[in-house]
């Protein structure tokens, strides 16, 4: 069972292709999807002389871009995750970038192995979408942490903003003055189409909905109750600032005890295949004697279908629901 270094070459295209879509997104967007700055993307919209109602009419077309498009083939399996991680690209554009990454890897396979056509074909189209996918992915899991982090701070604002006497819109359009993205840019949304009419309760519940966060629920739903029975909201608010921290507190620290487990079962994932493809490289006839008998393909069958559920076991241990 000898690994030919072309499985090497197919890698590292692969790698590439990813530091590629990420370059072309820069390239295109450059600091206007940075998170972490200290102006948020609301606020620079409306700092370079734009209405209120421009910037509402545009970060809704970018919220619900992907959102509508799911009915496009083979699309809505993306379309969810490009919605969380809110892809500044439109469904279009990105259906392109997958076209034109797959023709670069075709050209890179075509320079750099000798594979037959139809072969390099499928692989470029894998490579391409699958680039698309993972650089997707990556984008919407570190937005739903960065927001994960920054929502414990921004209920502390709306509680001292509702203390000294602000409606709950003005606190919350403060809030997302002080808040960097991802979260100031949605709260400031959030608070520009309440001041238009919309119901803050559903505008809330709306937003938790689409990046799916339990801790954005509780809010949402502490909100309504609040709107239709009253109450004192910022005694209800400051609670929910405490489960949500607690909450926040636990997740790191289940994080940290699994992570030494976590990484072993990688570790002992990855050794097997990792070893195979070393031992391919450096001495390719090392399987040759074996591999002639009847039972190495049995035998090769057993061993990966253990090692699937040994990966499939290892991460259902360490995925702690709290």
């Amino acid at each position: 069972m000898s690994i030919s270094p072309t499985l090497i070459i197919y890698l590292l295209i692969f790698g590439g292709i990813v530091l590629l879509v990420e370059a072309i997104y820069l390239m295109v967007f450059g600091r206007s999807i940075r998170l972490g700055s200290r102006m948020n993307r609301r606020l620079e919209m409306l700092d370079a002389n734009a209405s209120r109602q421009e910037a509402i009419e545009r970060l809704r077309k970018e919220i619900n871009q992907h959102g509508k498009s799911r009915g496009i083939p083979f699309y809505s399996l993306l379309a969810d995750k490009a919605a969380k991680g809110k892809i500044a690209f439109s469904p279009v554009a990105l259906i392109g970038l997958m076209v034109l990454l797959a023709g670069v890897a075709f050209v890179a396979l075509t320079m750099a192995t000798g594979a037959p056509p139809l072969v390099k074909l499928g692989v470029s189209a894998v490579m391409g979408v699958g680039a698309v996918w993972f650089w997707v992915a990556g984008k919407a899991r570190k937005r739903y942490q960065m927001i994960e982090e920054q929502l414990p701070d921004a209920i502390d604002m709306l509680v001292r903003g509702l203390r000294v006497g602000h409606p709950f819109v003005q606190a919350l359009s403060g809030a997302a003055k002080e808040i960097p993205d991802p979260l100031g840019t949605e709260l400031g949304f959030i608070a520009d189409e309440a001041a238009y009419g919309r119901d803050m309760g559903e505008a809330l519940m709306a937003f938790a909905e689409r990046i799916e966060m339990q801790d954005l629920r509780f809010l949402a739903v502490a909100v309504t109750i609040q709107q239709q029975s009253g109450g004192n909201l910022a005694d209800i608010l400051d609670g929910l600032s405490k489960v949500v921290r607690a909450r926040f507190k636990l997740f790191r620290k289940v994080r940290a005890i699994t992570a030494e487990a976590k990484w072993s079962g990688m570790f002992l994932s990855g050794f097997p295949i990792a070893a195979m493809l070393m031992i391919s490289l450096i001495k390719p006839d090392y399987y040759d004697e074996v591999k002639e008998t009847a039972l190495f393909i049995p035998a090769s069958l057993v061993v990966f279908a253990l090692l699937a559920v040994n990966i499939l076991y290892m991460r259902k241990m360490v995925n702690i629901k709290v």
